[in-house]
């Protein structure tokens, strides 16, 4: 990842919320980089961000090689994941472990993997207070 792209990330928060996810987008400055940032930060394979983001991976691939508007409905999933990444290297400390949680079966999520989750914003918000529980010792 770019030192660009590094600022690019650093810059949005870990929680985020309605009102800096639509600013955001309304602005137009969430482009097809930000697949870039979410599959280096992510580490995660292609087709499984495509299944997240609802596309298929050739168009995955062709969106995060370039650097082009996508919808608001795109944009505002990859932000919302890309704060789900932060929020999840902030509770596990990095990378690999909340990756590892994310594909685990999940007591508390009717023995899912949290992963499953993350193809509705709905989803993610849901997985995102499961972190934030366990930030406060609610659940594991």
């Amino acid at each position: 990842m770019t030192s660009r792209e590094k600022k690019l990330y650093t810059a949005i928060p870990s929680q985020i919320n309605p009102v800096q996810v639509l600013e955001l987008v309304h602005k137009g400055s969430v482009t097809s980089k930000y697949m870039h940032i979410l599959k280096s930060v992510s580490e995660i394979a292609d087709d499984v961000i495509s299944q997240w983001l609802n596309i298929n991976v050739k168009t995955f691939r062709s969106y995060k090689s370039k650097n082009v508007k996508i919808k608001e409905d795109l944009q505002e999933h990859t932000l919302m994941l890309l704060s789900l990444m932060r929020h999840g290297e902030e509770v596990f400390g990095d990378t690999e472990t909340f990756n590892t949680w994310l594909d685990t079966d999940n007591f508390f999520l009717n023995w899912k993997k949290p992963n499953v989750y993350l193809n509705t914003i709905s989803g993610i918000q849901f997985v995102d207070d499961q972190l934030t529980g366990m930030e406060y010792g609610d659940n594991a």
